[in-house]
């Protein structure tokens, strides 16, 4: 049975080239490859929960500058909707511009978060408060406009609904956001205040009282702590190609898989996810080849 996912954060336009190299100074380049899609970590996991075959809803800024017909284009075409907090902004929609090395897989990056496009609690759409018991399944924040985010966390806890955390590095006012956190899925970047060693992070989280923990280490093993045991999960070793997006990729999956197995397994899973989307360049191709 497809469930209901609710996705709140950044919403970008990437634009995605395959190089032999990033260029240096001065240098000008041929791409040997280039796409165009939908980016942000909220937006490319609510991308897989959708491809995984459930209904997700995108909550960000998008507004209605030229440019965002290509966004929403593209979500349309993987079924996500979108619930805009700015729907009448005219202001450039953020955009990443990425390089990626044929030889690695591995990604260079310059974009805009957004900073500059944060929403206030009132910009939250009545409906989306009152339907959250109703309609959603799980909840995913990825701390890119961390007050919509704490107001969606703090009434999804209310009402039982799981709320995951994409905890790809730390961002003020995660610290809000943690004590109605069920999942906190991080990478090894994800470093809070005074946090040094990762042992120091599981302390930090389990203080909030989050039972599910995860650091993700890329390619390495996956570190993870459950009801006070500690384990490690391998992931599948491929040939990357690119790697952009693939935690992204790796929390849309582990939302899916969550709703139906254990922490353990949603985790395995959800790594053989990403690990298959590395084989393939930019961050949609993966899904057009199973």
């Amino acid at each position: 049975m497809e469930k209901y996912g609710l996705f709140v954060g950044l919403v970008t336009l990437d634009l995605i080239y395959l190089a032999e190299s990033p260029p240096k100074n001065n240098q000008k380049i041929v791409a040997a490859d280039y796409t165009v899609a939908a980016g942000g970590p909220a937006t490319n996991a609510a991308v897989t929960f959708s491809h995984l075959g459930n209904q997700a809803t995108v909550l960000g800024v998008v507004g209605c500058h030229p440019m965002t017909q290509l966004i929403k284009g593209d979500l349309a075409n993987y079924k996500v909707e979108i619930t805009d907090l700015d729907p009448t902004t005219q202001n450039v929609p953020p955009v990443s511009s990425i390089i990626v090395t044929q030889a690695t897989g591995e990604r260079a990056v310059i974009s805009i978060n957004a900073v500059k496009t944060q929403a206030t609690r009132e910009s939250i759409p009545s409906e989306v408060l009152q339907n959250l018991d109703q309609n959603v399944n799980i909840v995913l924040i990825d701390g890119h406009q961390m007050t919509v985010g704490n107001e969606i966390a703090q009434t999804a806890k209310a009402r039982n609904i799981p709320v995951v955390i994409d905890g790809g590095s730390w961002k003020n006012g995660f610290d809000k956001v943690l004590s109605f956190v069920d999942y906190a899925i991080c990478s090894a970047n994800f470093h809070p205040p005074n946090c040094q060693t990762e042992d120091e992070v599981f302390t930090y989280l389990s203080g909030f009282g989050i039972s599910h923990i995860a650091i993700t280490h890329g390619q390495k093993p996956i570190r993870y702590l459950e009801s006070g045991k500690a384990g490690f999960i391998d992931v599948p070793t491929v040939q990357a190609v690119d790697t952009l997006g693939a935690g992204d990729i790796f929390h849309g999956a582990f939302c899916h898989h969550i709703l139906q197995e254990s922490f353990t397994t949603a985790l395995q899973q959800a790594a053989d996810v990403a690990a298959f989307r590395c084989q393939f360049f930019g961050t949609r191709r993966w899904m057009h080849s199973q």
